[in-house]
């Protein structure tokens, strides 16, 4: 049983903030579903998305996909004038258990893909941020998850030994390269799910 873990490092998006496009589209579409899973899937995709999380200014790739897609320009200026409407609330599930490691005195962190230019109205959204020991996103090392890169810069960053850190993410890629790198790794379901494996791993946190 491992433990030594004494620092626990969250993925944000889909682990601790429910964030999602679709509580803006959802609006402009009027409900038309199947057109709005197209827009997402093929304009504004999640591909077209991973690049402003590694840093690609949202004006210029708002202007370059407009250009492409005039008919549907207007839907694509909203990706980033109306960005603060895709947050949702917090998983209070997750958020309780972060409070709860923090108050047995482990050390938390946060290693997100987010982009530079919206993390800072993100931060201002959440209070439970602001306790965080760390937070490394994408944005600012202009490179994102799963490359091992940012993982290897969270541990030099905030002087953290892999065999002491636990990593949890909802995405197995990223587990499987924070596991590759020596962390002890838990791809992220539900809340008490993560209890429970949280507890497997010596960690503690209650039922």
């Amino acid at each position: 049983m491992a433990t030594h873990i004494t620092s626990v490092v969250f993925d944000l998006g889909g682990v601790l903030i429910d964030w999602n496009p679709r509580y803006l589209y959802g609006q402009l579409f009027g409900g038309d579903d199947a057109a709005m899973e197209r827009f997402l899937a093929e304009v504004c995709s999640p591909e077209w998305n991973s690049r402003f999380d590694a840093g690609r200014p949202f004006a210029e790739g708002v202007a370059e996909l407009a250009a492409a897609h005039p008919e549907q320009a207007e839907l694509i200026s909203a990706y980033q004038e109306r960005w603060p409407e895709m947050l949702g609330g917090a998983f209070e599930g997750t958020v309780a258990i972060l409070l709860e490691l923090r108050r047995a005195g482990l050390r938390t962190y946060a290693l997100s893909n987010w982009s530079a230019e919206t993390f800072p109205i993100t931060r201002t959204r959440y209070d439970f941020l602001e306790g965080m020991h760390g937070i490394l996103t994408s944005g600012e090392f202009k490179l994102g998850k799963p490359d091992p890169a940012i993982f290897r810069e969270l541990l030099r960053r905030f002087s953290l030994t892999p065999q002491d850190t636990v990593y949890i993410d909802d995405w197995d890629r990223n587990v499987a390269v924070a596991t590759s790198l020596g962390m002890s790794a838990i791809q992220f379901v539900d809340a008490v799910q993560l209890r429970s494996e949280l507890r497997l791993l010596g960690l503690p946190i209650g039922a």
